[in-house]
């Protein structure tokens, strides 16, 4: 066991060849393939399978506008802050020769809005601020809905086996069992050392996203064959009053706003791709093709989910049991919704690992426990592992933490529909539309400018009304239970 130091460890866990990248830090080999299917492992959560729900409530017609509506704003929120990958303003040139000589990589999405609006401080630590707790948020939220995937999935072998009338629900202890064993799972996979290392994860991931919508796709197909005809309608589910049904719209509308945004990781991603061609390029690419594969899932699971249950389409097609059989295919489902959620929760942790890593370093650059790294040889014939103290002991903390959390507030998840209400605005819309401006020089009141200010507005007022269904639905929750 021989100690290095941490640029070694930088360099081995990126895949170090004989010549540095251009900041000095090991090679990025990121393609345009690695980057769809991290944005897929970003976007296309769990949520996907409660879209029904939000058809539900928009009906027919409002409902899918609604999720083209959202893939569009999405698609331009990550096109503007691709631009921002590198700054100053013109540093991130296509051409080959100009690009090699850009100025600096802006590895997170705090270091874009720092350099770009680094004038205004405040900005920078409000956008910190948000996205560590909504990241923070989303590992707790990962934990809480794995324990319903698990019990799920012993709750469809009781149906099946006692009848569909049987006692099969899940006590707390059971759930918070299968929290700590969700936790144990993480606190494995955060030795992974950071973001670069996370191709082979976001891969499978991907893929388990793909599996379980495409059940929950045959499973509605199948069922509204069954019925023999289409259900729902086009004013969505009634409600006994008007202001009921102005929530439900609300809490529609903030469910599919926030099942498509993937900013916060946006540059993360951007950071693993090779420089050649331009990583803008590759971004840009990469955004057109997983969103358009991430609004024909959406589409698909959303509207036949719909037209399989109607108004009566339960929150979750898999765990909410609206299909009861053929349980080994539902048990399938849950189980890759299970593995997604495994890499989900490092996909957005590792940010919080990078920024922890990074200031410990700054914090204490001579501390051996912070910086020193030792190479273990734990299966022959693959690379040692550069096993760092810090990282054991934060980033086992850091799983402890959220599994905590989601043991003792085991609701917490609804009140993450509110903290993604809240930062939807700031950080997928105006941060980005504001840094853009920064980096192409668009000066106020051109066309351009009015453009992006009436679509930052649009998304405010959108956002706004979102955030209080939101607000709404957790206080009548709280009242009710």
């Amino acid at each position: 066991m021989a100690p290095a130091d941490r640029s070694s460890l930088e360099l081995a866990a990126a895949g170090a060849g004989p010549e540095p990248d251009d900041d000095g830090r090991g090679p990025r080999t990121g393609n345009l393939w690695t980057c769809v299917a991290h944005v897929i492992t970003g976007v296309i959560g769990v949520g996907v399978l409660a879209l029904s729900w939000s058809v539900a409530q928009l009906g027919w017609v409002a409902g899918p506008i609604a999720m083209l509506c959202f893939a569009a704003v999405t698609y331009v929120s990550a096109l503007l802050l691709s631009h921002c990958y590198r700054s100053p303003a013109g540093a991130g040139a296509d051409d080959e020769e100009d690009h090699k000589e850009a100025a600096q990589r802006n590895y997170t999405y705090m270091d874009a809005v720092g350099a770009h609006l680094g004038n205004k401080k405040q900005y920078t630590w409000v956008c910190g601020f948000l996205q560590y707790l909504n990241l923070y948020g989303t590992a707790v939220a990962y934990t809480i809905t794995t324990a319903t995937c698990l019990s799920a999935i012993k709750k469809a072998n009781c149906y099946h086996g006692r009848g569909r009338g049987a006692p099969c629900g899940s006590d707390g202890g059971e759930l918070h069992l299968f929290m700590l064993l969700f936790g144990a799972a993480q606190v494995v996979l955060s030795f992974i050392p950071n973001f670069h290392s996370m191709a082979w994860l976001s891969f499978v991931a991907a893929a388990m996203s793909f599996t379980y919508a495409s059940i929950g796709i045959g499973l509605g197909l199948s069922k509204t064959i069954g019925n023999g005809t289409i259900r729902g309608s086009i004013a969505g589910v009634p409600m006994s009053t008007p202001a009921e049904k102005v929530w439900r719209i609300a809490q529609a509308i903030g469910d599919i706003a926030f099942s498509y945004p993937y900013t916060i990781v946006l540059l993360e991603i951007q950071d693993t791709l090779r420089p050649t061609p331009p990583e803008g390029e590759t971004m840009r690419k990469g955004n057109a093709i997983a969103v358009g594969i991430v609004t024909f899932f959406y589409l698909s699971v959303g509207c036949l989910g719909y037209a399989a249950f109607g108004d009566a389409v339960p929150g979750n097609l898999l765990t909410g049991f609206g299909f009861y059989e053929p349980f080994w295919l539902v048990d399938f489902a849950n189980a890759c919704i299970i593995i997604h959620l495994l890499g989900g929760y490092q996909m957005f942790s590792q940010q919080i690992f990078t920024f922890a890593d990074r200031r410990f370093a700054a914090r204490f650059p001579d501390n051996a426990f912070v910086n020193k790294v030792y190479y273990l040889r734990i299966v022959p014939g693959l690379p040692a592992y550069g096993l760092n103290l810090q990282r054991v002991c934060f980033r086992t903390a850091y799983v402890a933490s959220t599994t905590g959390l989601a043991v003792v507030f085991p609701y917490f998840n609804e009140v993450l529909g509110l903290l993604g209400a809240l930062i939807f605005w700031p950080l997928v819309i105006y941060l980005p539309v504001k840094m853009y401006c920064v980096q192409k020089g668009v000066r106020a009141w051109t066309p351009l400018w009015v453009v992006l200010q009436a679509f930052s507005g649009v998304c405010f007022a959108v956002g706004t009304f979102a955030f209080v269904g939101s607000l709404e639905g957790v206080i009548r929750k709280r009242l009710a239970g």
